[in-house]
């Protein structure tokens, strides 16, 4: 075994295999890029420079508040859920350059833990940005869309009387199901919202089955019942959200710091769902967020920097260079276009 620092180390079972530890030069994240990639599509992490407030003066301000929170975000996508990996991910080639600002530049790093610290636990996790940062989920979505159950009142059955009494002539054997939409606004309600109501009449009884749903959706009657019918698949996304992304570790002393950190890995699973959902080709759109983890974003890599560019050597074992290439073209198909400049056409 070499003792000096940039010795080769050796192992005993082969005598040709020499060991050397580059850190600041490989990578084992280098599928990062792809996620960077679409965030920069669509403006993602770019959003929390409108929302969130940077209360950091002077020397406190070493990175940009968009770097520190993609740097929350990526190291959390990536698996690494404790801010103590700051420490070694902030001289990681691939994490530095996701980040981008200060760390993406030559002879410079990424936050320390302390610095991740602080922007998680004191900026981030104040009144005003707290409240933004959970909300940010929504414009990352383009709104949210709900369908929740409603308990039934005499309102709401006068909605559908019509659908309660029973066809006459011979009951059939099949259910008989019925759909009706309409306006309804509660007391509490500042508006009203449409409610999807359906109606079941089963042979032998008396009285039909009703339920109420009050959502947003656009969809036919029947689709929305279905769409509320597969509610039970939202236990998948929680239990893969705490596989994939680790958001149960939460081990701040306050409330306020791990309801900061538990956003931070929502947005972090949101970001991840949107490359499988959106810029997966076919023969891998089966992937969990945990395979893509492990065989994605944990694609090794090898980094040259030149005069000009900066090239990253990835390893082509699980994701091929195929496979890649079209995940990035997937992505370009999304990207928004910039804005028109102003004026009339030449």
């Amino acid at each position: 075994m070499g003792d000096g620092k940039n010795c080769h180390l050796r192992v005993n079972f082969d005598s040709r295999v020499k060991l050397k530890f580059i850190g600041s030069k490989v990578t084992s994240d280098a599928g990062l890029l792809a996620y960077r990639e679409l965030d920069e599509a669509f403006g993602l992490t770019e959003m929390g420079a409108d929302v969130l407030s940077d209360s950091r003066r002077g020397s406190n301000k070493q990175h940009g508040l968009v770097p520190l929170f993609r740097q929350s975000i990526y190291s959390r996508l990536a698996g690494y859920e404790d801010v103590n990996d700051a420490e070694r991910l902030r001289v990681d080639p691939a994490m530095r350059r996701v980040v981008g600002g200060r760390a993406s530049w030559p002879e410079k790093q990424a936050a320390s833990t302390s610095e991740v610290g602080r922007f998680e636990t004191d900026l981030l996790s104040t009144k005003r940005n707290l409240t933004a940062l959970t909300d940010l989920s929504g414009p990352w979505i383009e709104g949210y869309r709900y369908v929740i159950r409603l308990k039934a009142n005499a309102v709401l059955e006068r909605k559908i009387e019509h659908l309660l009494t029973r066809s006459v002539g011979r009951p059939s054997h099949k259910p008989q199901i019925l759909f009706h939409s309409f306006q309804y606004q509660a007391n509490s309600w500042k508006r009203s919202r449409r409610v999807v109501a359906k109606v079941e009449w089963h042979a032998g009884e008396l009285f039909p089955r009703v339920g109420f749903i009050v959502t947003n959706l656009n969809k036919q009657p029947k689709n929305v019942v279905k769409f509320y019918n597969g509610r039970g698949t939202a236990e998948q996304w929680i239990k893969e959200g705490k596989n994939a992304v680790k958001w149960t570790k939460l081990s701040c002393r306050t409330f306020k710091d791990n309801q900061t950190r538990l956003q931070l890995f929502a947005l972090a699973y949101n970001l991840a769902n949107f490359l499988r959902r959106l810029a997966l080709p076919r023969e891998v759109k089966h992937w969990s967020l945990t395979t893509l983890r492990e065989k994605l974003v944990k694609i090794g890599a090898k980094v040259t920097r030149h005069a000009r560019y900066i090239t990253f050597q990835l390893a082509e074992v699980a994701v091929s260079r195929r496979l890649f290439a079209a995940i990035l073209d997937r992505i370009s198909r999304l990207a928004i276009p910039p804005p028109e400049a102003a004026g009339y056409p030449g």
